[in-house]
């Protein structure tokens, strides 16, 4: 359910759109959350691993090039086994959200395991040197009322992982509510891009997904809204795809007057001008 916001939220400058770039770094645990086999396909298990060594570097020196503040979604598993991201990332600024721990999907897996999913990945994120996080995106963008209880018990200030709106609003589930920093599948590099050697996937030219997304970012200006746009550094970190998101990023710089702010950032926006569901 969302709150219908007659009003234009107001960004900080007076600037008439806002942006956050959002990056998944799903890594071996993008696989391994779907099945503990994937622990003997080292192809697979190093596709993942791309994501941190190549993709996030290139993000990195993007966003710093046009000093872009982001969020990075960082499951536990993915901390625990690159310790360095979780410091990369804080020096640059970026804000780390969590993730889960080993990218489990909350609809597959029991009521102890979703609590387990939730503290494992706290835990290695504390572990790695991170803040406890604002924000809450779940694995493959599927909560659960369970999850959601969890969320709103383990104290975090906003959720990532529903489309009820295409502006920021109030999720709401049997009485309780969290500020929603909506997503969408049209907004991910995954549908575009992904492809498996199980279930096959996209591949989608390149130019698509500058095309798509500016086409987004130039409603959401005519709207006065915040978007944000979603991607894993394995998928968006190859090369030709990468020129297209340098493509889009400079398009949005030139315009001069737009807001890139991390999602803790946005929340903290707007949750004064939104009414909270009582």
């Amino acid at each position: 359910m969302s709150t219908d916001n007659k009003a234009r939220l107001q960004w900080p400058k007076k600037s008439p759109v806002a942006v956050s770039l959002t990056f998944d770094v799903d890594a071996e645990a993008g696989v391994l959350g779907e099945s503990p086999t994937f622990m003997r396909r080292l192809t697979s298990l190093s596709e993942g691993r791309f994501g941190v060594v190549r993709g996030v570097p290139r993000i990195l020196e993007l966003l710093r090039r046009h000093k872009i503040p982001a969020t990075f979604f960082v499951p536990g598993h993915t901390a625990q086994e690159h310790p360095h991201l979780v410091e990369m990332l804080l020096k640059d600024g970026h804000e780390i959200g969590h993730h889960g721990h080993m990218h489990l999907r909350s609809d597959r897996i029991s009521t102890a395991e979703q609590v387990e999913e939730m503290q494992q990945g706290l835990e290695s994120l504390a572990r790695a040197g991170a803040p406890k996080p604002a924000g809450y995106r779940s694995s493959s963008w599927e909560l659960t009322p369970e999850t959601f209880e969890l969320v709103l018990a383990n104290g975090f200030t906003y959720d990532s992982s529903c489309m009820g709106d295409d502006r920021p609003y109030y999720e709401t589930w049997n009485g309780a509510s969290i500020l929603e920093l909506p997503v969408h599948w049209s907004l991910d590099d995954w549908p575009m891009f992904g492809w498996g050697i199980d279930n096959g996937g996209n591949f989608t030219h390149p130019r698509t997904l500058a095309d798509t997304w500016l086409a987004e970012y130039e409603s959401a200006r005519r709207d006065g809204r915040h978007t944000s746009f979603t991607m894993h550094p394995e998928v968006i970190g190859r090369a030709a795809r990468f020129e297209q998101l340098e493509r889009f990023v400079e398009r949005l710089v030139s315009d001069g007057d737009v807001w890139f702010a991390r999602l803790d950032e946005v929340a903290r926006q707007v949750a004064p001008q939104l009414e909270q569901p009582k």
